[in-house]
């Protein structure tokens, strides 16, 4: 590589990150509001620019952590974009990450440095995102609905104890779609993903239901 060539400047890299919650069986992302330009004022998916000193999930998490309060999150990198005028800046490439988390469990910074506003917002009811998050985030949840399928990454969302009937809303939320009970307990029982804790607790007002957690060592498995 020839650093003197003009074509290899200017150019950097953003790490964004579609953060999943299910809230009464309501799929939600976080998004955060602008406070500088570009973009200024538009709400947009967590992220920002690399540093030239981190790793790519490195600087993925310090974002998450400035622009929102949450640390010790998972996040799984699926994708890249890298449109030349996706940023009016300058060329930046964007590694794109999913992480799923339980929204009642964190408390979401209002305001940082870089950020006037963060909030959860259905997926249905995404306003206009800044740069191309719009397209992202549609990816994303594309990616979100394939890995609850065959991986265990509804973990991060149930990290105590659920009963079957809430497991199976957060899939039907997700997958937009109704499952039916007996085959979606049958299936999940039978891959030996949860433990029963002997506790019961009632969901939705029904008679009480027993409780589950996810196994400390599991192996992903199909679930549909």
């Amino acid at each position: 590589m020839d650093k003197k060539n003009k074509l290899y400047k200017e150019q950097g890299v953003h790490v964004i990150t579609a953060i999943f919650t299910v809230e009464q069986g309501i799929t939600k992302v976080l998004l955060v509001k602008r406070k500088n330009e570009p973009f200024l004022g538009d709400w947009i998916l967590t992220g920002g620019a690399l540093y030239n000193n981190e790793d790519l999930i490195n600087g993925a998490k310090r974002e998450i952590f400035e622009k929102t309060g949450i640390k010790d999150i998972e996040i799984e990198q699926f994708d890249v974009f890298g449109k030349v005028d996706r940023s009016p800046v300058m060329r930046m490439v964007a590694v794109a990450y999913i992480g799923v988390i339980d929204s009642n469990k964190v408390q979401i910074l209002r305001e940082t440095l870089r950020t006037s506003n963060a909030d959860w917002f259905p997926i249905n009811k995404v306003p206009p995102l800044g740069y191309d998050h719009n397209e992202i985030l549609v990816e994303a949840l594309k990616e979100l609905q394939k890995k609850i399928v065959s991986s265990t990454i509804l973990k991060s969302l149930f990290p105590t104890c659920f009963s079957l009937p809430e497991l199976q809303k957060v899939y039907e939320a997700i997958l937009d779609k109704k499952l039916d009970r007996r085959n979606f307990r049958k299936k999940i029982l039978s891959l030996d993903l949860v433990e029963d804790t002997g506790d019961t607790a009632k969901f939705e007002g029904k008679k009480p239901a027993k409780l589950y957690r996810f196994k400390k060592k599991i192996e992903e498995k199909k679930v549909f």
